[in-house]
């Protein structure tokens, strides 16, 4: 098959596919197999496209019903990515209820003077009420962390689950594990971060576009929550607002990115154009 690679992913892996070419998504009609990042994808520029093969689990924007009507496959990354991204969310849940980057900017600063017995206080984290918003595979890596901690776990999920609205207003902690659908853009709007208690802090390292970014630049402004952002609504682009403010730390969607996580992403990206060259079913389908 004649492949067109976005960038060279990470890991021997890729190198099993032998003459790739590797730049951007410009019309080819030659090209067999795309593989992307989460990438925009028009059929019409690629006439001979027969698969899509996406390194990574989240693939809202490759345009997959527009893909599968044209009789393209598409095939993505799960299940390999959930304890990097679990463990970054507890680094930015330990990162944002403890005031670490606080601290460390005010080290480098030269702006510690005082005792450490001196004020700078932090929530603490045990004994807290954790809120998983879709209790999936990351959302079920997180939980399972969350008893080292000694937390309360409460969690929404597509089936089951208590009210969203409940558990915003129950919960110390937040952290978003749902995947962006029509269902779920938008979904944290101006109201329902209202619920949340006054001190309590927000995680979000699923997609930006579930939580109204406007809305959430407000409420730390007002300096009435904290949070940890790993994306954003329209990245690379982080609000202006966002990066001043010491009650939110912020990472450049970083959720996957530890290399043994990204060459198991490859290596699933890899087995899936081998398989479809040999006729065999794809490891994982992204059915619509």
């Amino acid at each position: 098959m004649k492949v067109l690679a976005t960038r060279r992913y990470p890991g021997p892996a890729f190198d099993e596919l032998g003459d790739v070419a590797v730049g951007p998504l410009q019309p080819r009609d030659d090209v067999e197999a795309l593989l992307v990042a989460n990438e925009p994808v028009d059929a019409s520029e690629f006439p001979a496209l027969r698969l899509v093969a996406n390194f990574g689990v989240g693939y809202d924007r490759i345009g997959v019903e527009a893909l599968t009507e044209r009789g393209i496959a598409v095939t993505n990354t799960p299940g390999v990515l959930d304890a990097a991204t679990a463990d970054l969310t507890w680094a930015l849940i330990l990162a944002a209820r403890r005031r670490v980057v606080e601290g460390d900017a005010r080290v480098r600063a030269g702006e510690w003077t005082g005792s450490w017995a001196d004020g700078f206080l932090a929530e603490e984290l045990s004994g807290s009420t954790l809120g998983i918003v879709g209790l999936g595979r990351i959302g079920s890596a997180v939980a399972r962390r969350a008893e080292g901690f000694e937390l309360r776990v409460l969690s929404t999920r597509r089936s089951g689950g208590m009210a969203l609205d409940e558990l915003l207003a129950e919960s110390d902690i937040v952290t978003i594990h749902a995947p962006l659908t029509a269902e779920t853009q938008g979904l944290l709007d101006a109201r329902r971060l209202s619920l949340l208690r006054d001190g309590a802090c927000l995680v979000n390292t699923a997609r930006g576009e579930i939580v109204d970014e406007d809305a959430l630049v407000r409420e730390l402004v007002a300096g009435r929550i904290r949070a940890g952002v790993d994306v954003f609504a329209h990245e690379p682009h982080v609000p202006d607002a966002l990066v001043s403010l010491p009650n939110v730390v912020l990472t450049p969607h970083l959720g996957s990115a530890t290399r043994q996580t990204r060459e198991a992403m490859t290596r699933i990206v890899v087995d899936n154009v081998l398989a479809y060259e040999r006729g065999e079913a794809l490891l994982t389908p992204v059915e619509t």
